[in-house]
């Protein structure tokens, strides 16, 4: 069933009670919403809702990449920009590799299947430890490399994805193919990201009107990731460029004061509510998939993407030990354990061809 405007009315209720009572009993959100879900799944009479990477990639999706971007200052991003960049690339292959080594020898996946896994669940999505910070009041550099980085592997991961599926169907790739697609699908969004955001930049500074102002930032959001994946570039890296120019360009002069206060306000609430809703369906939807069928694949999956993730952090680092960026062991740590997953993978699972092998025991892997 496709969302109603009366689901949707039910749904933002239980996460507003959900969020009341997470923040009473000290519980991290985005486990309470799918708790809940999972308990609104187990009701009899309730419409059942399927969660589509449709759903997740053009509607939820844009948002919470956008309001993320929109708060990175240049100056930030600047002097960790070697640190980040090693993370999304180098940690995000390194945690792929792993992850893929261990599905093939532990679980006995074939290769193509374990590296889809792989690829698609290197992505973090650290919601809930930035919930974590707002509410302590934690700033500085270790929050700004969790958002970051999280914002940028995503967009490594999307385009690594792509990649894969095209070995796995049985298309022939060659190390020169396969770096002419990275660079266009990389590129490619980038370009487009930046284009809607200078044509957006543009028209804001034709105008006061604080709603205006917030329309046309909904433009740029929607606007760079659909334009991008129209042309089969990556939707993610251009929402993030969009959100990246916008944030940084637009209060210098392009969007007013009372503009800016809205469009902050008025991007907080909306990725809240995505990140509501998508948690709320996961785990309404986790219930239909035969997780208890496959548990022992399921827990290994876990526990290599844990130690993925380990390894990603901690080796990545490694080279900065000794360098004025260097990242302190304690904030290593958490950088592990923050590395959360997601509304991506779900998106990239639930759009995988029919034909890709094991595509069903994919999808229910990842939902564990």
């Amino acid at each position: 069933m496709k969302l109603s405007i009366e689901t949707i009315e039910f749904l933002l209720l239980v996460a507003a009670v959900v969020a009341m009572l997470a923040r009473r009993l000290h519980l991290p959100y985005s486990v309470g919403l799918v708790a809940a879900g999972l308990a609104l799944s187990l009701l009899p009479g309730l419409p059942q809702i399927e969660l589509s990477r449709e759903l997740i990639f053009t509607v939820l999706l844009p948002p919470l990449i956008f309001e993320a971007a929109l708060y990175i200052r240049w100056q930030d991003l600047r002097k960790d920009m070697f640190v980040i960049l090693a993370m999304a690339s180098v940690g995000v292959l390194l945690s792929a590799c792993v992850t893929t080594a261990g599905l093939r020898y532990l679980v006995n996946w074939e290769w193509p299947s374990a590296l889809l896994f792989s690829v698609l669940i290197a992505a973090t999505d650290p919601v809930s430890v930035i919930a974590t910070f707002k509410e302590s009041g934690a700033r500085g550099r270790l929050r700004f490399l969790i958002e970051a980085e999280s914002l940028f592997n995503d967009g490594t991961a999307a385009a690594a994805f792509t990649i894969a599926v095209a070995f796995v169907s049985g298309k022939t790739l060659t190390p020169i193919g396969i770096a002419t697609r990275s660079l266009l699908t990389v590129g490619g969004g980038i370009v487009c990201g930046v284009a809607v955001a200078a044509g957006i930049l543009l028209l804001a500074g034709r105008t006061t009107d604080h709603l205006v102002e917030t329309m046309l930032t909904t433009v740029g959001a929607y606007g760079s990731f659909l334009v991008a994946e129209h042309f089969q570039f990556s939707g993610v890296l251009a929402t993030l460029a969009a959100g990246l120019l916008l944030g940084n360009v637009g209060p210098l002069g392009a969007v007013s004061e009372k503009g800016k206060e809205t469009i902050n306000s008025f991007w907080e609430y909306a990725a809240f509510v995505a990140n509501s809703l998508i948690f709320l369906l996961i785990g309404m939807n986790g219930t239909k998939e035969n997780i208890l069928v496959i548990w022992r694949t399921a827990l290994a999956a876990i526990l290599l993407v844990m130690v993925a993730r380990a390894a990603a952090v901690y080796l990545t680092l490694l080279p900065f030990a000794y360098s004025s960026r260097r990242v302190d062991a304690r904030d290593q740590h958490i950088l592990v354990w923050g590395g959360l997953r997601g509304a991506l993978p779900l998106a990239l699972v639930l759009g995988l061809p029919s034909a890709i092998p094991r595509r069903e025991e994919l999808i229910t892997v990842t939902f564990a």
